[in-house]
């Protein structure tokens, strides 16, 4: 007997009343998480800035650490929409403004990298997180790498994507804390990437 067009329909998807409620979640967990850190926010904190109990928390996550992994994802996405746009029809200067996307810290991201870079720290003194955080990078890894190597990459596009990415935090570890330095910091690495990514990018045309 044939499935109905309904069962059809909705095999294998989420009911869009809990898709609803995960993206509502997600929404109240980038808050308070940007505010507060990671370890000064619990479930009940995210749970009660989305409006939600405990038990839709978990109809959709399985841990606060699932949460988190699920933000990088989504912010991840977003960061690598924008270097395809600067990447899709690259205007003199494109490499400048690839370096100061992937290397810059406005105010409006300095709690997300600070959030990241406490997550990581986390991870490395727990062997299951930090199994689940290279799932993570592999993925932004990977989708970075097929980015690169549709435009043209002259190395490795893995390879490049694995540097790029080891290089942005690097710089944002360093940066995130604002001040002098951090400016100076930020203001170097984005010279190196401006004249580094027209030879491995020979898209971007000449450095500005």
């Amino acid at each position: 007997m044939a499935p109905s067009k309904t069962a059809s329909t909705d095999f294998g998807r989420p009911p869009r009343r809990r898709v609803h409620t995960r993206e509502r979640l997600l929404d109240a967990a980038g808050r308070v998480l940007v505010e507060r850190g990671y370890a000064r926010t619990t479930i009940e904190d995210v749970c009660a800035a989305a409006g939600y109990t405990r038990g839709a928390f978990y109809s959709s996550f399985e841990s606060k650490q699932d949460l988190v992994l699920a933000l990088f994802d989504r912010q991840s996405a977003y960061k690598l929409e924008q270097l395809e746009g600067l990447l899709r029809d690259p205007a003199p200067g494109a490499a400048r403004r690839i370096g100061q996307l992937l290397l810059a810290v406005d105010p409006d991201e300095r709690g997300w990298i600070l959030l990241f870079l406490e997550f990581r720290l986390d991870a490395a003194r727990n062997p299951e997180l930090s199994a689940r955080l290279h799932e993570h990078d592999k993925a932004v890894t990977g989708a970075l790498a097929l980015l690169l190597e549709r435009k043209g990459a002259s190395v490795g596009a893995q390879s490049l994507a694995t540097f790029l990415l080891a290089s942005r935090e690097g710089v944002l570890a360093r940066t995130a804390t604002g001040g002098p330095g951090s400016d100076e910091s930020l203001g170097a690495a984005v010279d190196v990437f401006a004249q580094l990514l027209p030879a491995l990018l020979p898209s971007l045309g000449q450095p500005l």
